[in-house]
């Protein structure tokens, strides 16, 4: 049980930073905008949230754990939105072609966080030197009570703020694209922008919004890598592939939020099976690493051939929109 327990923790830990990653890929492409530079704005958030904190703890007598959570959150936020404006520029107003665009993006955002990661680490004295304690044990501290509670409160209750809130943001985002106004409106966007410019919908306006919300969400999947799951340290190109399992997350979840909360969890799980399973050898644990891909590829295949339009992207994704053409 002890092992199952820990199983269970490690599969929580790898899948949230997912999470955050697909939600703010849903948002964005619920819009008709496909960015694929998401993983380099997990790496935009991280870096930004870890220099908020480092510079707050650094400069404080006395530094409050709180006080160095709310920074590092809100600085991750705005330097990963502040990517998803990049995109928007380049795509929605200058109608760059997006796959480019947002592999330019994921390019840029990993050399961003490894370039001030590197910085961060010789302004602190060294590589590794890097630490915001107070501030990472502020996120990394459990919900009080619950998780004395045996094996289930260390199964299930036994993780920051941030495991929690990525739960209830993807359900709330569920709520919004399907039981508000604005989400039917944002939806509308992304299935035909022209038929939505024509029903008085501002297309522009919420592609801009979805894309820089979805950028800021991906930003705090980074920044619970650094802060939740590393306790407040930057290891240069330390997210892996993480980044490209959000992505695929999304196509594996068909685009639907709470959906996603389920497949972070099963791509948690297939991301660290190889650990569990004694006796493999290099190229076996490779091919474990591999498993989340296959099941999207799966589900992608079932899905095409299902045809239900449910089960589909949204109509315009990865277009230009081209006004004076409707």
């Amino acid at each position: 049980m002890g092992l199952l327990v820990i199983f269970i923790q490690k599969v929580i830990g790898q899948g949230i930073g997912i999470l955050y990653g697909a939600l703010g890929e849903i948002l964005t492409e619920k819009s008709g905008n496909l960015n694929l530079g998401i993983p380099g704005m997990m790496y935009m958030g991280g870096i930004a949230g870890l220099i908020g904190a480092f510079l707050y703890e650094n400069s404080a007598s006395a530094p409050n754990g709180l006080v160095g959570m709310l920074i590092s959150f809100l600085c991750a936020f705005l330097c990963a939105a502040f990517g998803g404006l990049i995109y928007s520029i380049l795509t929605i107003t200058l109608k760059a072609n997006q796959n480019v665009t947002g592999l330019a993006l994921t390019t840029f955002g990993v050399g961003f966080g490894n370039f001030f990661g590197g910085s961060l680490s010789k302004l602190a004295g060294g590589v590794g030197q890097i630490s915001v304690a107070v501030t990472g044990q502020a996120f990394k501290t459990p919900i009080p009570g619950l998780s004395k509670l045996g094996l289930l409160g260390q199964a299930l209750f036994s993780y920051g703020f941030m495991t929690y809130l990525g739960i209830a943001l993807a359900i709330a985002l569920a709520l919004f694209l399907n039981k508000t106004r604005k989400g039917l409106n944002l939806r509308a966007v992304g299935e035909s922008p022209a038929t939505a410019d024509a029903a008085g919908i501002h297309v522009t306006a919420y592609k801009y919004l979805a894309t820089c919300i979805g950028g800021g969400l991906s930003g705090l999947g980074g920044l619970y890598f650094v802060m939740e799951y590393s306790g407040g340290t930057w290891t240069n190109n330390g997210f892996g592939d993480r980044g490209w399992l959000a992505i695929a997350l999304v196509i594996f979840a068909l685009w639907k939020p709470v959906g996603a909360i389920w497949g972070s969890l099963l791509f948690g799980g297939l991301y660290i099976l190889y650990l569990y399973i004694p006796g493999l050898s290099r190229g076996s644990q490779e091919i474990f690493k591999a498993l989340p891909y296959v099941v999207t590829i799966i589900v992608l295949i079932i899905s095409s051939l299902r045809k239900k339009r449910e089960h589909q992207p949204p109509e315009s994704l990865g277009q230009a929109y081209f006004r004076e053409e409707r």
